[in-house]
């Protein structure tokens, strides 16, 4: 792809096989495999400790796989150093240089790969125009606020049009408005440039706004890849469900009722409709569904008051807590049975709003439920 100022980048397919790693004796990756296509971007998603970021690290060469293959374009890279895979890199810090101007720090790529100093020029120009600090080759990292730092470090990973960038937590040291700010700007670079992009976050709304493919880890295990959509509206394990957004998490066991409805018995005796779900493995010969253990209801499903009347699964319950959050309205409520819920509604600017204490309808459709296992 020819990128507007300049540069020419073709990004190429990225794929992990089968990758492991352990550090004194400890798996901290285990098994992890994806591929992503040449201009998508995937985020690695995950709490500290779920190895994300060991994963980045051996797709950029700085650790050495226990097990397993790294191929960019098909082509195995896994044995070739860091320098030699021509893999831009985005650090957590950014990484530049204190004692470097701008144009230096975004040249110094360029000078390690002995470009001529008139194509070094062309190129610095190029990518200080695609993330608009033209005017400030001169300036020094202590003269730019963090945005602009962050900016820098990725003018620094593409100058050299690699096919492949990784970031490493790019937007974890800005504040929440500039970070969203920085969210927007860095996907929309990304897909200008069309290259293909692993990036690293513990931020679910960040990853959700930013990807293509999400793959949420934990403990070294990929428990999901998939688009953000999915992810969000179909989580595979309830890790991923508790992870990503708000869940009502209702531990049961899961049945075949009339037909191919399937009936949901949580622990404390309620008895929802639902669709089944990731966990709702069907056994040869039996009507019982094995694995599902929990069901998943995210808060905006859940209606409350007369939207929830005419509901498939509609509960009497009480409101143990009302929570306004400038533009939403949250509730947690508790079924006859003990069973507790939160419910999620756009704050109205008049009617009805209910209080602690109140009894009220609570309900949703089959469709907006989902099972896992644990």
């Amino acid at each position: 792809m020819v990128a507007d100022g300049g540069l020419k980048i073709h990004g190429a397919s990225l794929e992990a096989r089968g990758l492991s790693k352990a550090f004194g004796g400890a798996r901290v990756v285990s098994d992890v495999s994806f591929r992503v296509e040449g201009g998508a971007l995937l985020t690695l998603l995950g709490p500290s400790g779920s190895g994300k970021t060991t994963t980045l690290r051996m797709i950029a060469g700085f650790e050495d796989p226990d097990a397993g293959q790294i191929l960019v374009a098909d082509e195995d890279i896994t044995e070739r150093p860091a320098h030699r895979r021509n893999i831009g890199v985005v650090f957590q810090q950014y990484a530049l240089f204190p004692h470097l101007t701008v144009a230096q720090n975004v040249a110094y790529p360029l000078e390690m790969r002995r470009y001529g100093r008139a194509e070094i020029r062309s190129r610095v120009g190029a990518a200080l125009d695609l993330v608009r600090l033209q005017g400030y080759e001169t300036r020094y990292p202590r003269q730019l606020s963090g945005g602009q730092q962050q900016r820098v470090a990725l003018a620094r990973a593409i100058v050299f049009e690699p096919p492949v960038l990784l970031m490493d937590e790019p937007l974890g040291a800005l504040d929440k408005r500039l970070r969203e700010t920085m969210q927007v700007e860095v996907r929309r670079l990304q897909q200008q440039l069309g290259i293909t992009t692993v990036s690293v976050t513990h931020d679910q709304v960040e990853a959700l706004v930013m990807s293509d493919l999400i793959a949420v880890m934990d403990g070294g295990v990929l428990h999901q890849l998939a688009s953000p959509l999915e992810v969000y509206q179909r989580p595979a394990t309830q890790f991923v469900a508790d992870f990503i957004g708000e869940s009502n998490l209702l531990v049961g066991t899961l049945s075949e009722a009339v037909g191919s409805a399937l009936t949901f018995t949580t622990a404390k005796g309620l008895r929802i409709q639902t669709q089944g779900g990731a966990g709702a493995t069907r056994l040869p010969g039996a009507t019982h569904l094995a694995g599902a253990t929990h069901l998943i209801i995210r808060p905006e499903h859940v209606r409350i008051g007369p939207d929830a009347e005419r509901a498939a699964n509609r509960y009497v319950a009480e409101v143990l807590e009302a929570l306004y959050v400038g533009d939403l309205l949250k509730y947690r409520v508790v079924a006859e049975t003990g069973d507790e819920l939160w419910a999620k509604t756009l704050a109205p600017a008049t009617g009805q709003r209910w209080s602690k204490g109140q009894r009220v309808t609570v309900g949703w459709e089959p469709g907006d439920s989902l099972t896992v296992s644990a």
